[in-house]
């Protein structure tokens, strides 16, 4: 409050029952704070001040019935004056108002309403009418509160348009980031289908790969496994003649150990143990024998001969 903060500090003072009488007291802003602390003031004076706007809160005031805001500088008034739903008398006088505020329709209890001297919108001005009595004023608080009514009807019909375009708006995109989801989905599906079939086709190119080394492999054994020309040993000569050397080595080296063994007991001074002895009497029966072979060999040379 520029001017007159005295004059605030002393409502109290000017509450006259339920009417409080803050006109010509030169304020430049209403002192919302202190007139909340007065819900008895039902009754407001404000007219002939400096005012130039209301302050937002000041639509906190809600215990108002009636509001006198005559002959001051109001180019407009709060967007949410409609909250004053207890406002039976508004008198706008004398102002530099040249709209309402829409939610000025949700001042149901409304009866009075004077509006005159402002640079009102020509078709607001029209439907508000002159005041210049009783009835005019009645008549003009119910034809605004129809225009402002239907302003209102019209703005929530474009917002409810708004909502419905915008609503549709987004069912569109979803829509299309369905479809682009299920083409994606598609796409994905297709390539999936496509890897397996390279892969199938891969498989089935190393199996047929390997089951032709197989039968490359398999020619080249059987080639191998053919007789070349000429004919071979028989396996089992090969075998008798292997038996055969091992035999013969095993009677040479029996005859080596025999002969060792005979060489020990006649030129060794072990010559009279019971074993040499053996072995010398059976060196001289073999040598017996094979003299009278000999002399036997010898007459049968001499028989044939004859």
């Amino acid at each position: 409050m520029a001017r007159g903060g005295g004059k605030a500090g002393s409502l109290k003072d000017k509450l006259d029952g339920n009417e409080l009488d803050l006109s010509l007291c030169d304020l430049s802003e209403v002192p919302v704070r202190e007139l909340a602390a007065l819900p008895k003031a039902t009754v407001l004076d404000l007219s002939c001040n400096n005012l130039l706007s209301l302050p937002s809160d000041f639509c906190s005031l809600t215990h108002l019935v009636k509001l006198d805001l005559s002959k001051n500088r109001l180019q407009q008034l709060p967007a949410d004056f409609g909250r004053l739903v207890s406002l039976q008398h508004l008198d706008l006088l004398n102002n530099r108002l040249v709209t309402l505020p829409v939610s000025f329709a949700q001042l149901k209890n409304l009866k009075w309403l004077d509006v005159k001297d402002n640079p009102l919108d020509p078709v607001l001005a029209k439907v508000a009418g002159d005041c210049l009595d009783e009835k005019q004023c009645k008549q003009a608080a119910v034809r605004v509160l129809q225009h402002m009514r239907a302003i209102q009807a019209e703005q929530d019909r474009e917002r409810q348009r708004r909502l419905q375009a915008e609503r549709e708006m987004e069912k569109k995109r979803e829509a299309e980031q369905r479809a682009r989801e299920a083409q994606e989905r598609e796409a994905r599906k297709r390539e999936k289908a496509e890897e397996k079939e390279r892969r199938r086709r891969e498989y089935d190119a190393q199996r047929a790969a390997k089951q032709e080394a197989e039968k490359k492999t398999k020619k080249e054994t059987v080639h191998t496994r053919k007789p070349t020309s000429g004919p071979r040993p028989p396996q089992p000569a090969r075998h008798k003649q292997s038996c055969s050397g091992a035999v013969l080595r095993a009677v040479l080296l029996l005859l080596l150990c025999a002969l060792s063994t005979l060489a020990v007991c006649k030129l060794t001074e072990l010559q009279h143990q019971p074993l040499c002895v053996s072995v010398n009497a059976l060196y001289e029966d073999v040598v017996a024998a094979v003299q009278s072979h000999k002399t036997l060999q010898n007459m049968l040379q001499q028989n044939s001969q004859q």
